[in-house]
């Protein structure tokens, strides 16, 4: 297995230990997105992705996050007795999505990324730089309708003899299509139906 590609985002905010996100391509067919680039204490590190762990409400079954108190449908408040800790007492609130089996590959993959990440610091520095992490992989496009107002009026043209009254949103039935086109046909007025059937 060969790591192909390697794409960096840098993160501009320096108060955070945050450096970056990337991704990284294993033998031009395989992609893993939002690894996490970390300043550590003896220096920068991957984080693989990563999901929050939930769970159940044990009244309405909803998911909920760990350490979330109440429940976020019916209200019910929750237990946090059954939160795993690691080796170090810290609580496990997150499962990793993507990670290498053993040491060899996560040496390998860091070191790449490392390698990648002092590349696109040097580059962020020079003008008119731009981030190639998000190139053919735009998940932000905006949907467009199927049909816009003006194509449906012209595909859906309002049959001859329905009428339907300014102002109301009632689209007419087939009785009130019948009783206007009977109407218009004998060009009768509303108020002149039935006139003279007792006389």
């Amino acid at each position: 297995m060969e790591i192909t590609e390697v794409r960096i985002k840098l993160i501009e905010s320096a108060e955070d230990r945050l450096r970056g996100f990337c991704s990284v391509t294993f033998d031009d067919c395989f992609v893993v997105r939002d690894l996490k680039i970390i300043e550590g204490n003896n220096g920068p590190f991957v984080a693989m992705p990563s999901r929050k762990l939930t769970s159940n409400c044990y009244k309405c079954r909803t998911k909920n996050h760990l350490r979330a108190s109440f429940c976020n449908h019916c209200g019910s408040q929750l237990n946090s007795d059954h939160i795993e800790h690691d080796s170090g007492g810290r609580a496990k609130l997150y499962a990793d999505i993507a990670h290498p089996v053993n040491a060899r590959c996560r040496e390998m993959i860091q070191n790449r990324v490392i390698k990648e990440l002092n590349i696109e610091t040097e580059l962020a520095s020079k003008p008119g730089y731009r981030s190639r992490y998000d190139e053919d992989f735009n998940e932000e496009t905006v949907a467009k309708p199927l049909h816009d107002n003006a194509h449906q009026k012209q595909t859906n043209p309002q049959p001859e003899g329905i009428r339907q009254d300014q102002g109301t949103d009632i689209p007419p039935t087939p009785h009130n299509q019948r009783n206007n086109t009977e109407q218009e046909s004998s060009g009768t007025s509303p108020g002149e139906f039935g006139k003279g059937i007792f006389d």
